[in-house]
């Protein structure tokens, strides 16, 4: 008889399909069960949850799960809510690798973490500003207080709202398969700020010495960024191709005859005074000047949180030598490396004067240290400025690259074919 005979089922049955064996010529014999398994670990999952939507809900996961640490962690001593803290999280963590396997890049489950970080930051934050209560009030009071300075509460807020609108960003477009270079390397500058200010901060600041083992979770995020930066360096740029032509053009203006390159300049040089001027000023420079600004207009450079300190030292060492870097850019043609570097360095500075000018008008800043009336629309509209111009050199570098692509040169019998 053939292979085909009533009641025999095929050896190999195709997998992602369940077949069924048919015993009624042997009533006696068991199920084959072994037959069910392959078509059942095998049957495509129709359930599958959206990437966006289980990013979304980690980020909002973060308010029942917090609600319970803050129920029970009043019970418990400061090692065993951090030992708490990773036993309910780890399966949550596994939940975030299971419905995703088929994609295979890596970032898409640190993104997953990220976003139920993201999640704690918003709840810290409309804790402490007293939209929320009974959430983490417990977590910050024992384990990290600093989150519960204005400057803590500015970088959550960036990170809740801002930051979170780029994982999401980036999350779409890996399940696209689209570039995300640009908005990854927007997120590394943002999140680099933000992570060396505070955690100096907190070492160096009024907050040393109540430093308890959870401060030791930032520790990771130290690595987080520069793993990250590698892959979107690595990815190949996605800004308009200019031609041979266009790219010739633009090289053989000079600077009067670029009116928006003029104004980048002219802002960068006045970014290296104020960079330089403030710099100085936490540095105790005994100047009148400085003495005036810190006291008369700027007092928070002061705060003992010395949050608003690592600030200024942070852009003294780094952004000044890169708006020096700029002006050069802007000058001399060919620079490929501008339009990366005026990305992260858009990031880092928005992120800065966004926590830095929240936070000195914050009421949780002590009011001496506040800007005062007298000065602060100067005071604010110098640092909006200084926000905004990196925002405008990063767009002006990867929508109009021309400048700053390597000349090319072709053959006249090539550029007429």
């Amino acid at each position: 008889m053939s292979g085909e005979e009533v009641g025999v089922t095929p050896r190999n049955p195709p997998r992602g399909r369940l077949t069924l064996p048919c015993w009624s010529d042997r009533p006696s014999s068991p199920i084959p069960t072994t037959l069910f398994l392959p078509g059942l670990l095998s049957a495509p999952l129709t359930m599958r949850l959206h990437p966006l939507w289980a990013a979304v809900g980690l980020f909002l996961s973060a308010f029942p799960l917090f609600y319970l640490l803050n129920t029970v962690a009043a019970l418990l001593s400061p090692p065993m809510i951090a030992v708490l803290s990773i036993i309910i999280l780890s399966p949550l963590f596994v939940l975030i690798y299971l419905p995703n396997r088929s994609y295979e890049d890596p970032l898409l489950y640190v993104l997953m973490v990220l976003c139920f970080i993201a999640g704690t930051d918003a709840v810290i934050a409309l804790e402490k500003d007293g939209y929320t209560s009974s959430f983490a009030d417990f977590y910050i009071r024992e384990d990290e207080p600093y989150l519960g300075t204005a400057y803590g509460i500015m970088i959550s807020y960036w990170h809740a709202v801002v930051n979170f609108a780029m994982y999401l960003l980036m999350i779409a477009a890996i399940i696209q398969r689209k570039s995300y270079r640009n908005v990854g390397l927007y997120w590394t500058g943002s999140f680099t700020m933000a992570l060396a200010v505070f955690l100096l901060g907190n070492v160096i600041g009024k907050y040393s010495s109540e430093i308890r083992p959870a401060f030791l979770f930032n520790l990771p995020y130290l690595i987080m960024p520069i793993w990250a930066a590698k892959r979107f360096f690595d990815q190949p740029r996605t800004c308009p191709l200019p031609t041979a032509d266009q790219v010739a053009e633009e090289q053989n203006k000079n600077l009067f005859q670029r009116p928006m390159d003029l104004g980048l300049v002219g802002f960068l040089l006045l970014a290296v005074i104020y960079t330089l001027f403030r710099g100085l000023v936490v540095l105790d420079c005994p100047a009148n000047s400085c003495f005036d600004y810190v006291y008369l207009q700027e007092p928070y450079l002061r705060d003992p949180v010395a949050y608003p300190k690592i600030q200024m030292l942070v852009y003294l060492f780094y952004v000044l030598p890169y708006f020096c870097i700029s002006i050069y850019a802007l000058l001399v043609p060919g620079c490929t490396w501008m339009g990366d570097w005026a990305l992260v360095f858009a990031g880092a500075i928005g992120q800065a004067q966004f926590s830095h000018v929240a936070a000195s008008v914050h009421h949780r800043t002590p009011f001496p240290y506040r800007i005062p009336e007298r000065d602060w629309w100067f005071v604010v509209l110098c640092n909006v400025a200084y926000a905004v111009g990196p925002q405008i050199l990063a767009y002006r570098c990867l929508y109009k690259p021309a400048f700053f692509c390597n000349p090319v040169f072709q053959s006249k019998e090539k550029k007429n074919q």
